[in-house]
């Protein structure tokens, strides 16, 4: 791309992004925690509360978000210089390399440049609109594509750290939340996934991947701890079927532990 195409894409994705109010990054330090999960019942508990969202799947390699919102057999349409989201629902639209047509099982053999320019054109030329809300699912990890989000959207919100309780995935977050400091990013809080699992017999909760470890890194850390979502079979189920787990299963304990972090998180971003 030349200079000046860089200079006019640059611009564009300025002006796409002076119509979201809120941009949030979610983050993992390594691979398996349910980051992507966390990404998009964060992104429909906040379309199930009347805010207008998108989601942008940043993760090239493995893009999963269409897959759990049941829209993966779907693809963009637009013009040859703009980009129309995929809607799941009025107030809920998608962006994913995942929806660029691809087949199913091909693998995206892609240096970092390509990469890069793909995730710029997702934030400059789809046509988000005006938005309250865009949430970016990143891949794991502290490489090309969490920097680029954190380094070219202007006024972004803060970072939101998904980890489990285990200590080698403790371990990661602590990197991923230093990642965040040093590109100034906020950190608007730790979530511990998997914390605990719902018995899907008698509905208790049951400690069996330990307990704690994402609080006490958060604490350490001098960041803000947003709460813990046990582990459900219907979750697994949920996604894997195209439905948000709070959108399949509202009542259930996990799913009103979302609602309350969605909460939260609304609170520290509008007031």
């Amino acid at each position: 791309m030349k200079n000046e195409e860089r200079e006019q894409q640059d611009e564009r994705l300025k002006e796409a992004m002076s119509h979201i109010k809120h941009k949030i990054m979610v983050l993992s330090g390594k691979g398996g925690v349910g980051k992507s999960t966390v990404a998009v019942n964060l992104a429909y508990g906040l379309a199930m509360n009347d805010k207008q969202v998108g989601i942008v799947d940043v993760d090239i390699h493995g893009p999963n978000v269409p897959k759990m919102l049941g829209i993966d057999d779907r693809t963009f349409t637009g013009s040859e210089n703009r980009i129309d989201p995929v809607e799941v629902l009025p107030n809920l639209k998608v962006a994913s390399i995942a929806l660029a047509g691809y087949g199913r099982d091909d693998a995206l053999i892609w240096r970092g440049p390509l990469k890069i320019g793909v995730i710029k054109q997702f934030l400059a030329d789809v046509n988000w609109g005006d938005l309250d809300y865009l949430v970016i699912d990143s891949p794991p990890g502290t490489g090309d594509e969490p920097l680029t989000v954190g380094q070219v959207i202007p006024d972004i919100d803060g970072a939101v750290i998904v980890t489990t309780p285990q200590e080698v995935s403790v371990l990661d977050s602590r990197k991923t939340i230093n990642f965040a400091k040093k590109l100034n990013v906020p950190v608007l809080g730790v979530i511990e996934n998997m914390s605990g699992f719902i018995c899907p017999h008698c509905g208790e909760e049951v400690d069996i991947f330990s307990k704690g470890g994402g609080e006490k890194a958060a604490s350490e850390m001098d960041v803000s701890y947003l709460g813990n979502i046990p582990l459900d079979p219907n979750m697994v189920v949920s996604g894997d079927g195209g439905r948000a787990y709070i959108q399949a299963s509202p009542e259930a304990p996990a799913a009103k532990r979302y609602m309350e972090i969605i909460e939260e998180l609304s609170k520290k971003m509008e007031g």
